[in-house]
């Protein structure tokens, strides 16, 4: 009777995430609509500045259906965990459900202290891209946890690295921005006309997108330090050793040193600018490399795929 009932909740579970997607899709479309006013609006004289502008109607759409979807994905999270009876990050497939939910809960959460509603179409899009792909790849049924995972350093490990993989994501989005925000400068600077990409006159000026682009990048490196550390105690507790270069620890690493250096580089007057925002975006495509072509194709005592 209660393997029906998890079967069940199982069920709701995929519901839920299905109806997020859909949130989420419809979410992105509002942003798009919103950004393509912005374009609209780039002849007219704008006094004020980017953050006294009014909210336009689908702004505030897609930011409402943005709350929504997280809520059902929460929702979707919580009853995989219930159905697993334990956390649900044992395998890719959770795990990309957790941190998506994550990456959603960080730019809702940072929305209290700076807006950053301009990133909701990189959000939703990625996260809708992400579930989707995960949802048809990396989906496996309900299974135990291997004895390795089977500890409460799981949930401080994991934890920590999906609140960093959700920081890190905002830091990318704000990095990707400034590119397209530097360039439009430097063509304005050099009286040269502005092509495409007019809803940038919105937005914040490069200098103060590579700013909170390393203000929220310092956060993740915070956590993923944590991640770090916690990684190498448990790996003591399981397998009697802090550190075994398995490459699942040394990608862990490698993505360390990058933000390490991408966060001492903008410290240094000579690396602000274009260099560092390309050091953030390599830094980030690491993250997605660690997670899909690590985890996938490199065999390891980390392999923890379900696959």
């Amino acid at each position: 009777m209660w393997s029906l009932v998890l079967t069940e909740l199982e069920q709701y579970s995929t519901i839920l995430l299905y109806s997020a997607m859909v949130v989420y899709a419809i979410a992105f479309v509002f942003y798009a609509v919103d950004l393509a006013n912005r374009s609209g609006d780039a002849d007219i004289v704008q006094t004020a500045t980017p953050a006294k502008q009014p909210r336009s109607r689908s702004l505030r759409i897609g930011f409402s259906l943005t709350v929504l979807g997280f809520i059902l994905q929460l929702g979707a999270t919580i009853l995989r965990g219930i159905g697993a009876e334990r956390v649900p990050w044992a395998n890719m497939y959770e795990f990309a459900l957790t941190a998506t939910c994550a990456i959603v809960f960080i730019f809702l959460l940072v929305q209290f202290f700076v807006d950053l509603r301009f990133l909701g179409a990189l959000v939703t899009g990625m996260t809708v891209l992400f579930l989707g792909v995960s949802k048809v790849n990396f989906y496996v049924e309900i299974v135990p946890l291997p004895p390795a995972l089977d500890s409460y350093w799981l949930v401080i490990h994991i934890l920590v690295a999906v609140l960093a993989v959700g920081f890190l994501t905002l830091s990318f989005g704000l990095s990707v921005l400034q590119l397209m925000q530097t360039r439009r400068e430097a063509q304005i600077a050099a009286k040269e006309p502005v092509k495409g990409l007019r809803f940038l006159t919105s937005l914040p000026t490069a200098v103060r997108l590579e700013d909170l682009s390393y203000r929220v990048a310092i956060i993740g490196f915070v956590f993923w330090t944590f991640t770090l550390i916690a990684g190498s105690i448990w790996a003591e507790s399981a397998w009697s050793r802090y550190w075994g270069w398995d490459t699942k620890e040394v990608w862990t690493f490698v993505i360390w040193v990058l933000y390490a250096g991408f966060i001492h580089a903008r410290a240094t007057r000579g690396w602000r600018g274009t260099r560092s925002a390309w050091l953030s975006i390599i830094a980030y495509t690491a993250v997605i490399f660690n997670f899909t072509i690590v985890n996938v194709f490199f065999k390891g005592l980390h392999a923890y795929s379900g696959l």
